[in-house]
């Protein structure tokens, strides 16, 4: 018999199964919420899992950023070395609608970007738009300076910078970009298309540059530059076979990686763009052109007595010699009265068409777009044959110089100039010229630097050959006796030619070691003889003992 206690037991055990049973009931339920919370967030991880951070942003902010830079091919020089490549930024921008302080916030950016204009920023923070750009191209260190100030206004978008690791070296060559990375100047601008092809960003562009050539020789005409306090250099080594341009050089120059700021001249590319009077340089191709169409031969000569008149101008020497002088005699002294006469015998439309011949009259070609038109006569009066026979009346490029005088000596096949690495540019010359007047070209050249004004390039061991150019600057109504171009094209080795080297200085004063002379011999042949020395060994061109050989039987026609 059951009795009261056992009642009062029974019905507390009750009591505990009823509550153990409520517990189970509000853990399953528990747990049931925690499976479904579980089961939202692994949906909702999927979600943004499937979407760029752009579309999450443009979703939450509906803000549309401009869409990032495309990669750039690499531009190489002809070793391999990085000319132009891209390297990883990231450019600032922010959404004002999300800016409490427009001030405050402009006043924050600018103490960690001092480049940027404090009014401006707080303008566009105040703007009320839903985007606007705050800086391009920040740097690594910037970009954790903004980070640090806290401002979830501030956001980053990934972008790819066009970086020129050695500076200004070959900066007119390569040109420049714009923030956006498109092509603006030099090689970027002209295979804008080709560097900015998606498909094709994984293959560099390969320029016949040498960028150890580049230095010395942007070095030797900065040196002369600064020496003369001349206004403006340019320089350029030509490889005589090819027409591949090993280095070109332009002063003053610019800086592609920091652009803005560079004046006009700056950019200016006096190598390719830039048109001069070339003196002297030109009667190379006025005894190319007699010695080819058989005017003259190397026992011929002209009477140099005196100067010579004709309309209101005169002709005249500036080492004259008052006497005979034989062709070899006449390029040696650089004699304008002799080279005139045979100018005259060569004839006004034969002149002229050898010259064009040698795309002297024409615009240069080459893959950059900064290149100048050539300037001479409308009508070839006969005092224009005259004094276009010594360079005056006629002005070009020093690319188109180095092109006419590369076919001169490399056995007379014109090859058009290139900026890129390619050997096999000599198939598509043509014969402008024989063999047999190269020869003699070549022999008339290293005479002018044994025995005549071309003295002072003569890089010993080399075969150095060249001429001298001096001419006055052509002003309104005449020319300046006081602006000189002094320049100096130079040749090496004689005997089996392989590299034009050209300098110009632009209004270069005498110094004390020219004895206040500010000729080409004297400003321009030492850079050229310098630059020889130090990169001729980086080109494979080994030194050798000198073989007078080869002008011995022209240097005989010289009176001691």
């Amino acid at each position: 018999m059951r009795t009261a206690s056992t009642y009062a037991g029974l019905s507390m055990e009750g009591r505990h199964k009823s509550a153990l049973e409520v517990a189970r009931n509000r853990l399953m339920v528990a747990v049931l919420l925690f499976f479904a919370a579980f089961a939202v967030m692994m949906i909702r991880t999927v979600e943004l899992g499937l979407s760029t951070p752009e579309q999450t942003q443009v979703a939450a902010r509906q803000i549309v950023v401009p869409p990032v830079t495309v990669a750039r091919a690499d531009i190489l020089d002809r070793n391999g070395e990085v000319l132009a490549t891209n390297l990883q930024s990231a450019s600032l921008y922010a959404n004002p609608q999300e800016i409490k302080d427009a001030h405050e916030a402009a006043l924050k950016l600018v103490s960690v970007l001092p480049d940027l204009s404090l009014a401006e920023v707080e303008e566009k923070l105040s703007s009320g738009r839903r985007f606007v750009w705050l800086k391009r191209k920040l740097s690594p260190r910037e970009k954790w300076q903004v980070n640090a100030l806290g401002i979830p206004a501030f956001q980053f978008q990934a972008e790819e910078e066009r970086v020129y690791p050695h500076g200004r070296l070959a900066a007119h060559a390569l040109g420049f970009v714009d923030v956006d990375g498109k092509g603006l100047g030099g090689v970027e601008r002209y295979f804008d298309d080709r560097l900015s092809d998606r498909t094709l960003t994984d293959q560099p562009i390969k320029l016949a540059l040498d960028t150890r050539v580049q230095y010395a020789l942007t070095d030797e005409l900065e040196a002369a530059m600064s020496a003369h306090q001349a206004l403006g250099a340019a320089g350029l080594v030509m490889d005589v076979t090819t027409g591949e341009v090993v280095a070109m050089v332009s002063l003053p120059d610019f800086d592609p990686n920091s652009i803005r700021g560079s004046a006009g001249q700056e950019r200016f590319n006096r190598v390719t763009q830039g048109v001069y009077e070339l003196g002297s340089t030109f009667k190379t191709f006025t005894f190319a052109a007699a010695l080819d169409q058989g005017v003259a031969t190397l026992e011929d000569g002209y009477d140099a007595t005196k100067p010579l008149r004709i309309a209101r101008f005169t002709i005249s020497d500036d080492h004259p010699k008052s006497r005979y002088l034989t062709l070899p005699e006449i390029f040696a002294y650089s004699s304008n009265i002799g080279t005139a006469q045979m100018a005259l015998d060569i004839g006004s439309d034969k002149q002229q068409l050898f010259l064009s011949e040698l795309g002297l009259l024409q615009p240069a070609t080459i893959e950059i777009p900064e290149v100048g038109a050539p300037l001479f006569p409308d009508t070839w009066r006969k005092v224009s044959t005259m004094t276009i026979s010594y360079g005056h009346g006629i002005a070009v490029s020093p690319l188109q110089l180095a092109s006419g005088i590369s076919a001169m000596v490399n056995g007379g096949r014109l090859n058009a100039a290139t900026l890129v690495d390619n050997p096999d540019a000599w198939s598509n010359g043509k014969q402008v010229i024989s063999a047999a007047t190269s020869r003699k070209i070549r022999q008339l050249l290293r005479l002018a630097v044994t025995k005549g004004t071309g003295g002072r390039a003569d890089a010993i061991g080399y075969r150095v050959g060249g001429k001298t150019g001096t001419a006055e600057k052509a002003v309104a109504g005449g020319y300046d006796t006081r602006a000189l171009i002094s320049s100096f094209v130079g040749v090496y080795p004689m005997d089996d030619p392989r590299y034009v080297v050209f300098a110009l200085l632009d209004e270069p004063r005498g110094t004390k070691e020219t004895f206040g002379f500010r000729a080409g011999g004297w400003v321009a042949a030492p850079v050229v003889k310098n630059v020889i020395l130090r990169t001729a060994p980086l080109l494979g061109v080994a030194p050798k003992q000198e073989d007078d050989g080869l002008y011995q039987n022209v240097a005989m026609m010289i009176e001691k």
